[in-house]
C-alpha cells in the first residue's frame, strides 16, 4: 500500500509534530488504519498481518484526538497544483448508531426528515487531491462554507462550483 518512499516522509511529517516517535512497528500500524479506511470494514476485522486490531484503533483514535491526522493533511496538501480550484459538498447518511455519545464536541451531524447525516465540504485541486475540507450537519447549505474555503484554501486562479454556490458575495470574495 504505501511504498517506503512516501513511509520515511510521512514518518519524517509525524516526528516533526512531535506527538510520534519512530518505530519500525508504526509503519504496518499505519498501513493497517489505511487499509481500515479504504475497505471500510469493522476495527476487529482488519487482518492480523498489520498487528492487532486494538492496537491499530487505539493509535487511529489517539492520532485523531491530538490531530495528527489533520496535520498530515495540511502539511502535506501546502504543495499542490492549484492553478484550478474545485469545491463541492456531498451528504454522508450517518449510521443510526452514530450519535447518542455523551460528547462535548459538535459531531457536524444534522438532523432531516431523512435522518441524521453529515454533509462533506471539500476543495480539490488541479489533480482532484484534497487541499481543504470541512465537515457540518447534513441540513446544512454549500454557500455557508464557501468563505471559509477561500481564506483556508491555496490561491488558484480559476475557482469551479455548482450552482449552490452562485451568490454576489461568493465571487467577490473569490475574485480578491
Amino acid at each position: 500500500m504505501l511504498s517506503k518512499s512516501l513511509w520515511n516522509k510521512l514518518a519524517v511529517l509525524m516526528q516533526q509534530s512531535g506527538y510520534v516517535y519512530h518505530k519500525e512497528e508504526h509503519y504496518l500500524t499505519f498501513e493497517g488504519i489505511l487499509y481500515r479506511m479504504r475497505t471500510g470494514c469493522p476495527w476487529r476485522d482488519v487482518p492480523t498481518e498489520f498487528g492487532k486490531w486494538n492496537t491499530i484503533f487505539k493509535r487511529f483514535n489517539d492520532g485523531s484526538k491530538k490531530a495528527i491526522f489533520n496535520l498530515l493533511f495540511k502539511l502535506l496538501s501546502e504543495n499542490t497544483d492549484t492553478e484550478w480550484l474545485f469545491i463541492d459538498g456531498s451528504i454522508v447518511r450517518a449510521h443510526q448508531h452514530s450519535s447518542g455519545a455523551a460528547s462535548v464536541e459538535d459531531e457536524a451531524m444534522g438532523k432531516s426528515r431523512g435522518g441524521l447525516s453529515t454533509k462533506i465540504h471539500l476543495a480539490v485541486d488541479s489533480y482532484g487531491l484534497p487541499v481543504h475540507f470541512e465537515l457540518s450537519g447534513g441540513q446544512t447549505h454549500d454557500i455557508v462554507h464557501a468563505e471559509s474555503w477561500v481564506t483556508h484554501s491555496p490561491s488558484s486562479d480559476f475557482v469551479i462550483a455548482d450552482k449552490g454556490y452562485d451568490s454576489s458575495t461568493f465571487r467577490r470574495a473569490v475574485s480578491r
